[in-house]
């Protein structure tokens, strides 16, 4: 061939070049089937063949035949077989290959394998321990595993650990109903508390087995569960350290209360509704002016009760304004809107008040004998209700700060069932008629008794100007979903301003800013949530009145006063750990003492013990102390004082104002740094309507399905739903389908069939006999690898960056487009018409081998059972399991020439097959091998496929090619020259040329010959 001018380049393809199937198209050869074959030839897809039972990899042999003895050539062929199944069966397979890695125990081989390997740790934010796993959990335990599972094949030391929340309300509310229906309504602590105990621990191995059906490996037989003696006595030593360092008080402040459960609850435990209020405006009487009034407004009429002040902002501009014969203080910016809420048609303003005029101005109680000042606040705001706040110190943070200020008793006159009533913070006659008493301030339907009776006396007293329904967020019970009060009670808090260090330090909060940016937050806007949260949180209510946790080993004297002393803790947390925390309830106060009292002790002797226990988010937030810096296995190796730090902590956005939140700052507290060096946020799960799908909303039968886990299991297999998590971008919510579930189906399909077609044709390869040096390669299989490696240094990239989406689109890609529709297609031809042990099939075998082992180890985080039963049925694979093995990404990268060459050849391959196509419409050729192609190229392209027309004829699936330069590019298909050759089906010149086998190309007579040597 010649290159220059306007010379004619033909590509004669000898005999022994091979030829492959275009896709699509059916070259099934009339023949019958025997053991070991399949049905089809060249079959396009693989998932259009079908295997018949043979033995794995076995090497097909025929005996040698006398001259001129007629011969079925389709014995010759080397024609695929694997074992490895078409038909996944996952639901039924999946838990066979589960106890094979149980009884092999899979995982502890895995970490024994890596003993000396750097340590990669994932630390388990812990479940709760009640029903069925969700398939929100579901989602969080399997990003988890393909986190871990990646970083294990890439040589890591990955343990997994897994942890169960197991104290809490949820728990010790179910277990009193089924007492209470039991008769067993007045049961005490310690029944309740072994009741919860064996509750959680039925739930720990119900949701154990579901999280194995999962695919997720892991230290199962040693979980962390917070309800063990040794976490408990973890936790109380960093609670113990906080109170040495300051953080912990006793106080009286507004917090968050359940009415139905009878508990504060933590911010994490508030979640926000729409609710409609019964909203009122109140005139409240100036002292010493007749018929003048301060006007506020309330959307809780129950608080009234317990108003001791009213509250104005010194910036905004106020009046007088009369109307309907009374005079009114209103801020003048809401002046129109008030007037029309209060029915005044002719107002008039009869001047403006200052800021110093307000501030002495005192008023009367609307119904309470009691007499209440103005005072100046910037938490006032002018865009809704009248300028002025009724303040109760007991019902909000706002107003206990401003009572703290300016002297206001922490009034609340609502009891632990949510009912008012009277207290000792204030004399008789300045508290409440009798009217009220006894009213529940617990809202239903928008409407409470407490609301009611309120406004009856503000309607009787003269007092109430007008109301009327308003609909905003606000707070209620994560679990009961009742809304919640705000309500003063004595309490344990930790002071989130604390100056730990001493004054002109930094404060805690501050600490807890500065350690939030070192840590990596992916997505980054979780950086922002987390600091929103801490920049506004109050102290943090750590008390709950709950039975069923760890106990606040708090002590009272005789006179009331708490006795909490950080050597009292630790000793507490001894006597936990070698009796369990139901000690402190079964014991009596003066054992408990003896056990808790301090050696040096001298204050006051106990004369009770408390009550509350700790609230759940101090029991998860400790596993940094309880199971990070506890457990040897989970320890990095020479990182000096925080050796014990986790490198990934995974969890839901809401974890925020949670458990990446409560862990941060205990950690901070107790052990002086961060828990974690990266934090993953994956979002909610959400329905086709995307509405979140809820385990609450689950057992309020809000879902025609169960949205578990093990439904979509059983439905699907697990496989499917792991891919299906991976395919997602979680860092945004996720919408759950059957749609998409199968969609994704589709996609597993294509994965399993792309490896089943690879190991089909390694049946007889052996990779330390007939493996093919990287200089012998073909082109084609430089092609292909070239491409592999690049994907193999992507997909590392990806997983490094936690990006499994894109994981999930590369590999689907590949397999769909390089493999599927290209190289599985193009390479049949001499796969399975080569001579069995000729190069060119010995290298794409390598390549097909290669490439095999990379996929199942690729694939494995994601596909967790397919991949480890597809490695089985690769040949020559030292590693038991895919799993125990490690994956090294190929540094192999073809030449830039390389590339460019084919970027060419298959820029003309796209114009090549339209041609074709339009040649086999009109009756000019059959199949494409029926078909001679006639290339005009430029001379840029004619320079780069000079050399190259082999591969160029063998990816166009043509019999023949012929290439000339030319100005302007064509391309010419005509029936191609010679017979059909019965075995190949090239047509080829010399078919008939040979005596023994006349119906043979010349490439096909060698590849018959050499079979007929083997013996």
């Amino acid at each position: 061939m010649e290159t220059s001018g306007n010379t004619i380049l033909t590509a004669r393809v000898a005999p022994h070049h091979g030829r492959s199937w275009i896709h699509g198209e059916s070259t099934g050869l009339a023949r019958s089937v025997g053991p070991g074959d399949w049905t089809k030839r060249g079959d396009p897809h693989p998932s259009g063949a079908h295997r018949v039972p043979c033995p794995a990899r076995a090497r097909p042999v025929a005996s040698p035949l006398p001259m001129g003895t007629p011969m079925d050539y389709k014995n010759t062929l080397n024609l695929p077989q694997t074992q490895f199944p078409m038909q996944a069966n996952l639901v039924q397979r999946e838990p066979q290959r589960l106890a094979k890695w149980e009884e092999g125990r899979l995982y502890e081989r895995i970490q024994n394998a890596r003993a000396d390997a750097p340590v990669f740790v994932l630390h388990d934010g812990p479940p709760f321990a009640n029903g069925d796993v969700h398939i929100g959990t579901a989602l969080n335990k399997i990003l988890k595993d393909i986190v871990v599972k990646s970083r294990s094949l890439r040589g890591f030391r990955a343990p997994y650990v897994p942890g169960w929340d197991c104290h809490g309300l949820p728990i010790e509310s179910k277990v009193t109903q089924e007492l209470r229906a039991a008769g067993r309504g007045d049961a005490d602590a310690a029944t309740i508390r072994t009741a919860c105990d064996a509750y959680a621990r039925k739930y720990i191995d119900l949701q154990r087995g579901q999280f194995k059906r999962l695919g997720v490996l892991g230290d199962w037989a040693h979980p962390y569960l917070t309800l063990e003696p040794q976490y408990e006595a973890d936790e109380l030593r960093l609670f113990a350290d906080m109170v040495a360092r300051g953080f912990v008080y006793r106080g009286k402040k507004p917090v968050y209360w359940s009415v139905p459960f009878r508990t504060a609850l933590a911010e994490a435990e508030v979640e926000y509704h729409d609710h409609v209020s019964q909203s009122v405006y109140v005139k409240f009487r100036v002292s010493g002016e007749p018929n003048t009034f301060v006007l506020i407004w309330t959307t809780t009429p129950w608080t009234l009760p317990a108003n001791l002040g009213v509250a104005f902002n010194p910036e905004l501009h106020y009046s007088y304004v009369h109307a309907n014969g009374d005079t009114y203080l209103v801020a003048n910016l809401l002046l129109s809107a008030v007037a029309q809420k209060c029915g005044w048609e002719n107002y008039q303003i009869i001047r403006t008040a200052q800021a110093e005029e307000l501030a002495s101005l005192s008023y009367e109680h609307p119904f309470c004998e009691r007499v209440g000042r103005l005072h100046p606040a910037d938490f006032v705001e002018s865009s809704t209700g009248t300028g002025f706040v009724h303040i109760a110190p007991g019902h909000g943070l706002e107003d206990y700060h401003l009572g703290l200020k300016v002297g206001l008793a922490v009034y609340c006159p609502v009891d632990d069932a949510g009912l008012l009533a009277l207290t000792a913070d204030l004399p008789r006659e300045q508290q409440m008629p009798d009217s009220l008493l006894g009213k529940s301030v617990l809202s239903k339907n928008g409407r409470s008794d407490a609301n009611d009776a309120v406004l009856a006396v503000l309607s009787e007293k003269g007092a109430l100007a007008a109301r009327e329904d308003y609909t905003h967020s606000y707070p209620h019970c994560w679990r009961s979903k009742t809304p919640i009060v705000f309500r003063a009670v004595d309490q344990w808090f930790i002071r989130i301003d604390h100056a730990a260090q001493g004054e002109g330090k930094p404060t805690f909060r501050q600490e807890a800013l500065a350690a939030i940016d070192g840590v990596k937050w992916v997505p980054d806007w979780g950086a922002n949530r987390i600091r929103g949260a801490v920049s506004t949180r109050p102290d943090w209510c750590i008390s709950r009145q709950r039975t069923w946790g760890v106990p606040i080993p708090a002590f009272y004297d005789a006179a009331g006063n708490a006795l909490l002393d950080a050597e009292i803790v630790r000793r507490a947390a001894d006597l936990v750990e070698s009796r369990g925390s139901n000690a402190w309830f079964a014991l009596s106060v003066p054992e408990l003492w003896a056990a808790c009292r301090p050696k040096d002790w001298k204050g006051p002797e106990a004369a009770t013990r408390g009550q509350d226990t700790l609230d759940v988010w101090i029991d998860s937030g400790s596993s940094s102390r309880a199971v990070l810096m506890r457990r040897e296995d989970l320890r990095h190796r020479a990182e000096g004082a925080a050796d014990w730090q986790a490198d990934v902590y995974l969890e839901g956005s809401d974890q925020h104002r949670g458990w990446f939140q409560s862990s941060l700052l205990l950690s901070l507290a107790g052990n002086g740094v961060a828990p974690y060096k990266t934090v993953l946020t994956h979002g909610f799960m959400v329905d086709e309507d995307r509405e979140k799908i809820s385990k609450s909303k689950q057992g309020q039968g809000g879902y025609t399905k169960p949205q578990t886990a093990e439904r979509y299991v059983n439905d699907h297999g697990a496989d499917v739903v792991r891919l299906w998590v991976a395919s997602q971008d979680y860092r945004s919510d996720i919408e759950v389908s059957e749609e998409r579930l199968k969609k994704v189906g589709e996609t597993y399909r294509l994965l399993r069939n792309t490896i089943r077609y690879q190991l089909s044709n390694l049946f007889d390869f052996d990779p330390s006999r007939d493996a093919v040096p990287e200089s012998a390669w073909t082109p084609l299989d430089r092609w292909i690898l070239g491409e592999f490696a690049r994907l193999e240094r992507e997909v590392a990239a990806a997983y490094e960056a936690f990006e499994f989406h894109l994981v999930y689109q590369k590999l689907a890609q590949f397999a769909a487009v390089e493999l599927s529709a290209t190289y599985h297609d193009v390479a049949k031809d001499r796969l399975y018409t080569d001579a069995a042990a000729s190069p060119r099939r010995r290298s794409t075998q390598t390549a097909l081998h290669r490439m095999a082992t990379g996929l199942c180890q690729m694939l494995a985080p994601m596909l967790a059972f397919t991949s480890d039963e597809a490695w089985e049925y690769l040949p020559g694979m030292a590693a038991e399991s895919v799993h125990l093995s490690t994956w090294i990404p190929s540094a192999y990268e073809s030449t830039e020439t390389e590339r460019a060459a084919w970027k060419t050849m298959f820029a003309i391959r796209e114009r090549v097959l339209p041609e074709l196509e339009k040649a086999r419409q009109a009756k000019a050729i059959g199949k494409s091998l029926e078909a001679g192609v006639e290339l005009v190229l430029e001379p840029a392209e004619g320079d780069v496929v000079s050399s190259r027309a082999a591969e160029l004829r063998e990816i166009l699936n043509v019999s023949q090619l012929a290439i000339r330069s030319g100005a302007v590019a064509s391309v010419r298909v005509s029936p191609a020259n010679g017979a059909k050759c019965d075995r190949c089906w090239h047509r080829e010149t010399d078919v008939g040329s040979h005596a023994q086998h006349p119906a043979l190309c010349g490439r096909c007579v060698d590849a018959v010959s050499a079979r007929i040597m083997v013996v």
